[in-house]
């Protein structure tokens, strides 16, 4: 069954990885760690077809220790995780597309 019959069994449609990788580009959300793992584990669906069953489970436990990983830096930033509201770091962070973003 090919990605697209199962987003349309689901009944939420799943964009690919390169769709993904366009939109969190677009947004500037490349730079977000746990977009970055959205867009790992897309890579991974979709590349599960093609993998040992082994090295398959092996990557998507090490995509989840990483991501567990994250830890600390969700704390403070649930508006912006959860709710679209960006506000910048406390730390040392330029806003982006400001002149001292990079």
């Amino acid at each position: 069954m090919s990605t697209d019959s199962n987003a349309a069994a689901s009944g939420s449609p799943q964009p690919s990885a390169e769709q993904l990788a366009r939109y969190l580009e677009q947004r500037g959300d490349l730079s977000k760690p746990w977009m970055l793992q959205m867009l790992r584990l897309t890579k991974l669906k979709e590349a599960k077809g093609a993998m040992d069953p082994h090295d398959y489970l092996e990557k998507l436990q090490e995509a989840h220790a990483d991501l567990m990983r994250l830890g600390e830096f969700w704390k403070g930033r649930e508006a912006e995780v959860f709710g679209g509201r960006y506000r910048p770091s406390e730390l040392i962070e330029p806003l982006p597309g400001s002149p001292e973003d990079r």
